[in-house]
């Protein structure tokens, strides 16, 4: 699960990238959305980089792993309701694998199955308290870049020329 503002696996490209917006560090093959990218100011903390782990990406390309992306109203929506259940309020980076594990739920729900979920709750949300201001005061908004932007990036990505 990753934020529609910085969706690198979802809509990024599977290339070799710089690992920071300096360009000074190796290139590395990652999903990618460029390391020019900028994101829009959002609630997803650690989760606005431009790239993706090699690892994750390689395990992505190969078709193992899947990935969506969801809104960050939609992710801050499901930290209040597991804040409300469990009593524990979640980082909202944490809280993109919580919407993940609803969405989950409810689709086990509507097809009638019954499956094991489980998720990692690696943080709590009380540096966060400004984002959930924002939610609950309808401030906060859902920035996803369009195809323009993402294109502009990615025709910043390093030429790479196979040897």
């Amino acid at each position: 699960m990753e934020p529609a503002s910085c969706p690198s696996l979802t809509r990024g490209r599977y290339a070799y990238d710089y690992c920071d917006t300096g360009r000074v560090c190796p290139l590395q093959k990652m999903y990618t959305l460029g390391s020019g990218f900028m994101p829009s100011p959002s609630h997803a903390g650690g989760l606005r980089y431009h790239g993706m782990s090699a690892t994750l990406s390689e395990l992505y390309d190969q078709g193992v792993m899947e990935a969506r992306s969801v809104k960050q109203t939609e992710v801050f929506e499901a930290a209040q309701f597991f804040a409300r259940v469990e009593g524990i309020l979640p980082a909202p980076e944490s809280a993109h694998a919580i919407r993940a594990a609803i969405d989950e739920a409810n689709r086990c729900t509507r097809e009638g199955k019954t499956e094991n979920i489980v998720f990692g709750l690696t943080g709590t949300g009380y540096f966060d308290m400004f984002a959930y201001q924002a939610y609950n005061d309808g401030k906060m908004g859902d920035y996803v870049p369009t195809d323009e932007d993402l294109a502009a990036s990615f025709a910043q990505l390093p030429d790479i020329k196979a040897q």
